[in-house]
């Protein structure tokens, strides 16, 4: 508009506000179901050996209910925009896993660990809680690289001075009270791979020596060096502790965020040549791994020999006799498999007395709960966000993959927890948190994406 000569331009109207919509009620209804879902496993047990509702199911969907809710207001309160999945899957994985530890104590009277599970969960909801409502943005965790990495490495260390258990130096055991620092360990790890190779991402990916057959560009030693001195010495010391799964779990972490990182899909040549490599060095020097190697390779051999059948032969029969439907919980026999069956071999139970159907219907919650970490690291914008939330999701779907193929007899068996499921406080408090940093990175992603509710 013109007037006397002089040219007024007219202010262009304010963008809308979008207001961004969390779904938080959608996530207290998965919740719900989730307690509802767990409370019923519960009574089905208790049917099914007793034909009587169990006294305590009342308390047990009371308490679970109760840490559910208060881990749910303070997503409410706190990360209003998370993604409304991640926080009832780990209620639904973690009260089936109450569910078969109570199960399985049924058959093991004079070894109760049901109870100092539930202790155990309940301070693992306490640590999400205190993560969601401390840590306000993610980033701020960059600024702690190096001593995530200095405690990972004090965590793996300590448990050598301990006494071996079950032929593992990975427990710290102090007047009966037990912890595996391992499991700490890597999330602290992830946190520090994530953050340096973020800090250097360009000069991993376009500097150096390029191979072209493996179609990457090795770094130089400056860069690639720290990282690969902190890979080697944890990998070393849980070797030296004959830790092998976590030590498989810590390798994958490192080559999957080196391609993510990258984006050269070199690296994945080069992890499997590597793990190759060390797989057969290990398997041919260490007895303790090599006796797992002969057991895989032949699962029915002590059955052979006239020895019994072993704990692979007990898991494979518990995967048979479930069949499509499963036993019926309270029905199975898994507990042939000895003194790891609420521990490694828990996902047996769960297969006999579940069947096919069921423990699919497991792995589709771990598969929903990578998933949606992946999601989240695709959506951010940050690269220390991105790599630490696809670090996350990856450590559980590793996790998974190497205890599942171990109890199938797909792969050797390693020796780890399931993921909320088994038996096992420092797991379970450490998946917790976990799926808090899950929740706060979704949080994050949904807030720089500005756009709809998580789907």
């Amino acid at each position: 508009m013109s007037k006397a000569g002089i040219t007024l331009a007219t202010a262009d109207p304010p963008a809308p506000t979008v207001r961004l919509t969390g779904r938080r009620g959608v996530e207290l209804a998965l919740i719900v179901l989730a307690v509802l879902l767990s409370v019923y496993g519960y009574c089905a047990v208790g049917l099914a050996r007793n034909g009587t509702v169990p006294p305590g199911a009342a308390g047990y969907g009371a308490g679970l209910g109760v840490l559910a809710l208060v881990a749910h207001l303070a997503v409410r309160w706190r990360a209003p925009c998370a993604d409304p999945v991640l926080l009832p899957i780990g209620v639904l994985l973690n009260g089936l896993g109450l569910v078969l530890i109570y199960r399985l104590d049924l058959e093991t009277p004079g070894d109760p660990a049901a109870p100092t599970q539930l202790i155990w969960s309940t301070l693992g909801v306490a640590l999400f809680i205190m993560v969601v409502l401390v840590l306000r943005d993610h980033r701020v965790l960059q600024n702690y690289t190096y001593v995530c990495v200095t405690v990972a490495l004090v965590l793996l260390t300590v448990p050598i001075l301990f006494p071996a258990v079950n032929g593992a130096r990975i427990w710290i055991r102090v007047a009966g009270f037990s912890i595996q620092p391992g499991e700490f360990a890597k999330v602290l790890l992830a946190v520090f791979f994530a953050a340096y190779l973020a800090a250097n991402r360009g000069a991993l990916t376009y500097a150096g020596r390029r191979v072209r057959w493996l179609r990457l560009r090795l770094p130089t030693g400056r860069v690639l060096g720290p990282i690969v001195a902190v890979w080697l010495v944890s990998v070393g010391v849980l070797v030296l502790e004959r830790d092998l799964g976590t030590s498989l779990l810590f390798f994958g972490l490192f080559v999957v965020l080196l391609y993510v990182a990258t984006g050269r899909t070199g690296w994945i040549a080069v992890g499997l040549l590597l793990a190759s490599l060390g797989a057969v060095a290990v398997g041919r020097l260490e007895p303790h791994v090599h006796h797992r190697i002969e057991t895989w390779l032949h699962p029915f051999g002590s059955i052979e020999a006239g020895e019994g059948p072993n704990q692979i032969a007990q898991s494979l029969f518990a995967f048979a006799e479930g069949g499509t439907l499963g036993t019926g919980l309270g029905l199975g026999h898994s507990v042939l498999i000895g003194f790891a069956v609420k521990s490694d071999f828990i996902l047996a139970t769960a297969g006999e007395e579940l069947g096919l159907a069921g423990l699919s219907a497991i792995f589709l919650l771990y598969g929903l709960l990578v998933e949606r970490g992946y999601r989240a690291g695709l959506a951010l914008r940050d690269p220390f966000g991105r790599l630490l939330a696809v670090g996350l999701a990856s450590l559980v779907a590793l996790q998974v993959f190497v205890i599942a193929g171990g109890v199938t007899g797909l792969i050797p068996l390693t020796g780890m927890a399931m993921p909320f499921l088994a038996q096992g406080g420092s797991s379970v408090v450490t998946n917790w948190a976990i799926v808090a940093l899950l929740v706060r990175l979704s949080d994050s992603a949904r807030r720089q994406g500005g756009g709809g509710a998580p789907r």
